[in-house]
């Protein structure tokens, strides 16, 4: 009886959480990082505070069992349950057909089916969107019509609406591929961009750095060849004054 109260209370569509979330404290978070500490000891007897825990390394620990919750599941595999309905992890798209959905739009020939000669041309999808929406407007004037003269006979129009939009919304998910292609390459483009930005302000900063430091050594040669300049002009200056004291005591001698 809990099982299914339970299990009613999983396929609400206002799902209440699950009653796992009691078992978040802190108190079991500080007890789930002592064992992660105490597991990931190394020889010499500290811990590995860099370690980074897998899912599986988690559940491979003996944990008690007010712990286990609060180890994240690992990877499903093939379909999991979401609210109580069955979801699957593959990529492929189902055909109508698969579903038992009539498909108003008509299906893109294979390379096999095609003659070489001949090439079929692709399906226009822009073409079969354009017209399933305006079947739709006509459909719902013409359900509208219905519920005003004979409100019984809705239930035929109400599938024909319903088909019409399964067609455009399966129409619509063909593109889903191209659309996360082109969102990757948007992404990669933005990068790209970011990179280059960062790469030109380092090219600036890096002529300026140089600009700076070929200034610098100017400054510093200059300083250097005006302290040579000095110095020379000091021994000039000094030899002049050696030689007009030797002209004055030559002079002396003569008188």
């Amino acid at each position: 009886m809990a099982d299914e109260s339970q299990q009613r209370a999983v396929n609400t569509a206002f799902a209440p959480p699950p009653p796992l979330w009691k078992h978040f404290t802190r108190e079991n978070l500080d007890k789930l990082d002592k064992i992660k500490a105490e597991a990931s000891k190394g020889e010499d007897g500290r811990p590995n505070k860099k370690k980074h825990w897998t899912s599986a390394e988690l559940r491979a620990l003996e944990l008690p069992s007010e712990l286990r919750y609060l180890v994240p599941p690992g990877m499903p595999e093939g379909q999991y349950s979401v609210f109580g309905e069955l979801q699957t992890l593959s990529t492929t798209l189902p055909s109508l057909q698969e579903q038992g959905i009539e498909q108003l739009y008509p299906e893109p020939s294979t390379d096999a089916e095609q003659d070489s000669s001949q090439p079929s041309p692709p399906l226009n999808h822009a073409y079969y969107l354009l017209k399933i929406s305006k079947s739709l407007l006509l459909n719902f004037l013409e359900f509208v019509g219905i519920l005003s003269v004979a409100p019984e006979q809705f239930e035929a129009k109400v599938e024909d609406l319903r088909n019409l939009f399964i067609n455009a919304h399966h129409l619509l998910n063909l593109y889903r591929p191209h659309q996360a292609r082109e969102s990757l390459i948007m992404m990669m483009e933005e990068q790209l961009k970011h990179s280059q930005e960062e790469i030109n302000q380092m090219d600036k900063v890096k002529a300026e750095v140089e600009g700076v430091l070929e200034q610098l050594q100017a400054e510093g040669l200059s300083a250097a060849r005006s302290n040579n300049d000095s110095d020379q002009a000091k021994a000039l200056k000094e030899k002049a004054d050696a030689h007009s004291r030797l002209i004055w005591e030559l002079l002396d001698q003569e008188d």
